[in-house]
């Protein structure tokens, strides 16, 4: 009977390795998928046009600085300025969105009130319209009130976001409990000093998610800025990129394309490398409801 059982704990050992092994072997083959893309990146930005039209490559060129060069002192657009314009609009985007949005979700989560449900409902409901249906009546809102060619209606309408609201709220209701709220109450604090000082502090992880998920988002937006910039000094990197991939074809320079893109992807790049430390940590507290 000993020796049956631990024949059967030898084989439940032998299938579990061989099922982490093959779990571990999928995950590497999706991080090296996803790298290559990164990678092939990199390496076209290292080629010279001519080159890249001679097809795939695998290692990097020496054309790099020439394609960095040539990027950075286009005289049809202006790099350093539209990814100045870029970070200005994501940053402000970003910070706004999650703050009001945990001021949002904190009132909804530590409040109780006759309409809150139906707030909330109407909340979500908002959540599941696409930005392109309310495009156009935007749009004619912006020139009404003389706001084309200006960042407001690109920063302002990001204080309504009711993804990042959704989960902020599913993040307190994870982390967050009342008696922390009621005590800060009895000790005197007021509301905003609360949720300011004692409040933000808890939601950091869920925070640092949501603002490099919003960054994003804003950084790489080009429906609403193309549709509201019209002037180069303003226009964004997305529009840029644009502007490079549309020009005539005997000015078309592929390497100098992708050094932009590559110049673009940088930012990102750091905000995520800034921020990361709290991924794992607000995923998976916001995940699961305690």
């Amino acid at each position: 009977m000993k020796k049956s059982n631990s024949a059967d704990s030898r084989v439940a050992k032998a299938r579990l390795t061989a099922a982490r092994a093959l779990v571990y072997a999928f995950l590497i083959f999706l991080t090296v998928l996803c790298l290559f893309s990164f990678y092939m990146l990199f390496i076209n930005a290292t080629r010279s046009n001519a080159d890249l039209q001679g097809g795939f490559r695998l290692f990097p060129s020496d054309y790099f600085f020439k394609n960095l060069y040539n990027a950075w002192t286009d005289a049809s657009i202006n790099i350093p300025r539209g990814m100045l314009n870029s970070f200005i609009i994501a940053a402000s985007s970003a910070l706004l969105s999650t703050y009001f949005s945990a001021l949002t979700a904190y009132g909804i989560h530590a409040y109780h009130f006759r309409l809150k449900k139906l707030a909330f409902s109407f909340i979500m409901a908002v959540m599941v319209i696409p930005q392109q249906v309310s495009a156009t009546g935007f749009y004619q809102l912006c020139v009404k009130f003389g706001l084309t060619n200006s960042y407001i209606p690109l920063i302002v309408p990001s204080i309504a976001s009711p993804v990042v609201f959704f989960y902020m709220k599913q993040y307190m209701e994870s982390v967050l409990p009342m008696e922390i709220v009621e005590a800060a109450r009895v000790d005197g604090s007021n509301e905003f000093s609360t949720f300011n000082k004692i409040i933000l502090p808890m939601l950091k992880p869920a925070m640092a998610v949501q603002m490099i998920f919003a960054f994003v988002a804003s950084w790489n937006n080009y429906f609403m800025p193309a549709l509201l910039l019209d002037k180069a000094e303003m226009k964004t990197v997305p529009i840029m990129i644009a502007q490079l991939r549309a020009a005539d074809y005997s000015k078309f320079d592929m390497g100098k394309v992708y050094m932009f893109i590559l110049l673009a992807i940088l930012p990102v790049v750091i905000v995520y490398i800034c921020l990361s430390k709290y991924i794992i940590k607000g995923v998976t507290a916001g995940s699961v409801k305690g």
